[in-house]
């Protein structure tokens, strides 16, 4: 008998993980407008084929939730993504020559950016001086972050643009780098590095930042990401994409949702104005981050004890403890959930003691309270997170920024058994969320993927990976990649999973991610995403699944 309704589009496949089970089977799947509509068999599902309804048949291609990469720096992201990327450079020369090469290819450019150079990864890893920034690019600022994106490498035009001397005096939680004699030696840490980027983003055009963020949705759609959340990174205070994000959305350009988090401080009333005014499906508020501490790399990361190559020190953190716990306490009261960077061991308990602090305080309520990276963890720490209801938001990718020899070797074999403890905190009942950290790792969800279910560190070899015992599967990752993204949003009643009555976002991948060798996983590639109910990437080469079959 024919349904009341017909169906836009229906999505087949002998392969669908609905994120309900933890295994894939054949279903199908039918959209009516911005919602699934039914999930079931082929025959019964076929009763909603209308004269219209697009019809795909994807074989035995992973149908599954839309990715939802829970921790991302979309403007900073967007940025990136036009500026020179230096991941692959294997010496200072060789990341010059990069350098030379896109300045003199964008001579319109008042500032010259680029990103993800990592001198532990040269065959020097000795820091870069300014004075051979200046080689290459002298009569306009450059500023290269680092991989880990907590320091920079700039040129001396860049400090003088800035009005930065060997005399200035460094910010709070910042450092600007000096060498022997007194010389600033281009290399800006943390709150300095945030200075330096001031005067870069403020020269950018309202139409530069609309063309940058176009570009960044339609390599999300690619990558199959329907939704992402946008976590305050210092330098949002210049680049406020918020408005444009509302414009984009009025004129039907978003084709990911988006959830931000402004900066936790103490002017909740400003918080509480930007709540209100940005609270649809696809852009909405979603609480406050701050930073507790920076990052291992350069030991600006908190510790609770030395650091194993440098006893003389133990990290700090980006703002007084007190001041922190008072900002976390405030917000809790008034309603908002915080998200906390903290890497270092002695950040995440700052972290977890403030939000237990604010229980006490204002009472228990489902605040979804999150830090961000658990880098390192003291063991004593892991069982908090379930008790105090905290969100471990992780990114797997991290895994592999670096050989694992040159990580350990800041904290120390004892601290490297609970480095990046995924399984651990899962087992120990914390809820997951998974992204990517995007810019400083890429978009692509197939490298978290990978990395969650091998530790590989950057080197592939499995004799270096990361505390196998750690490794979680395919199934868990996936989950926590959708459904546990969009709980930790306070969307699981309408994301994350594939069932009746949800929005339609989803994915289909040309690879079955729970059949294949793991290094496989790598080269699977996004056949389709919808998000909305709308198709906003769709793979043009021809094969199965690649147009409708009706």
């Amino acid at each position: 008998m024919r349904r009341d309704w017909e169906a836009d589009v229906i999505l087949m496949s002998n392969t669908v993980f609905t994120g309900l089970k933890n295994e894939p089977e054949a279903a199908s799947i039918a959209i009516k407008g911005n919602r699934i509509r039914a999930v079931g068999h082929k025959d019964e599902i076929s009763s909603f084929i209308g004269t219209e309804t697009k019809v795909y048949d994807f074989g035995d291609q992973l149908i599954m939730p839309g990715f939802h990469d829970f921790h991302i720096h979309l403007m900073m992201g967007s940025i990136e993504m036009d500026s020179v990327n230096l991941m692959d450079a294997k010496s200072q020369e060789e990341a010059l020559e990069m350098v030379r090469t896109f300045a003199e290819s964008r001579p319109e450019e008042e500032w010259i950016l680029g990103f993800a150079w990592d001198n532990e990864n040269w065959a020097d890893p000795k820091l870069p001086h300014r004075f051979s920034l200046d080689r290459v690019v002298k009569d306009r600022p450059v500023i290269l972050s680092h991989v880990e994106c907590h320091h920079a490498w700039v040129n001396s035009k860049a400090l003088e643009m800035m009005g930065i001397t060997k005399h200035t005096e460094d910010p709070p939680f910042g450092e600007f780098a000096k060498d022997s004699t007194g010389e600033l030696t281009g290399i800006a840490y943390e709150h300095a590095m945030i200075l330096m980027y001031e005067g870069a983003f403020s020269s950018f055009s309202e139409d530069k930042k609309v063309t940058l963020l176009r570009n960044f949705f339609q390599a999300a759609a690619a990558s199959g990401v329907t939704s992402v959340n946008d976590v305050y990174l210092p330098q949002s205070g210049t680049l406020d994409e918020f408005p444009i994000l509302k414009q984009m959305e009025d004129n039907g350009e978003l084709t990911a949702r988006v959830h931000f988090s402004p900066p936790l401080n103490a002017d909740l009333e400003k918080a509480g104005q930007i709540k209100e005014t940005y609270s649809t499906e696809k852009l909405q508020f979603s609480g406050l981050k701050q930073f507790v501490d920076g990052v291992l790399g350069g030991r600006t990361a908190s510790l609770l004890e030395p650091y194993s190559d440098k006893r003389e020190t133990h990290g700090t953190t980006a703002f007084p403890p007190d001041r922190i716990r008072k900002w976390i306490v405030d917000a809790d009261r008034e309603g908002f959930r915080v998200r906390l960077h903290a890497i270092g061991d002695g950040a995440v308990r700052l972290a977890l003691d403030a939000y237990e602090e604010a229980r006490k305080l204002n009472g228990v309520r489902d605040s979804r309270h999150t830090i961000e990276h658990i880098e390192v963890i003291h063991k004593e720490d892991i069982k908090r997170f379930q008790e105090l209801g905290v969100i471990a938001s992780m990114q797997p990718y991290h895994l592999a920024a670096a050989e694992k020899s040159v990580y350990t070797a800041r904290i120390g074999k004892d601290r490297e058994e609970l480095a990046f403890p995924i399984n651990t905190l899962k087992k120990a009942g914390a809820r997951l969320a998974f992204g990517t950290d995007f810019p400083v790792v890429p978009l692509n969800p197939m490298l978290g993927v990978f990395n969650a279910v091998t530790r590989a560190d950057i080197t592939k070899d499995p004799d270096n990976a990361w505390n196998q015992n750690e490794c979680i599967t395919i199934s868990e990752t996936l989950k926590a990649y959708t459904y546990g993204s969009a709980y930790s949003s306070f969307r699981e009643r309408e994301l994350g999973t594939l069932e009746e009555g949800k929005l339609a976002d989803i994915v289909v991948l040309d690879k079955n991610l729970f059949t294949i060798k793991p290094e496989e996983i790598l080269s699977a590639k996004v056949s389709l995403t919808i998000m909305d109910g709308k198709a906003v990437y769709e793979k043009s080469t021809s094969g199965a699944g690649t147009v409708p079959v009706k």
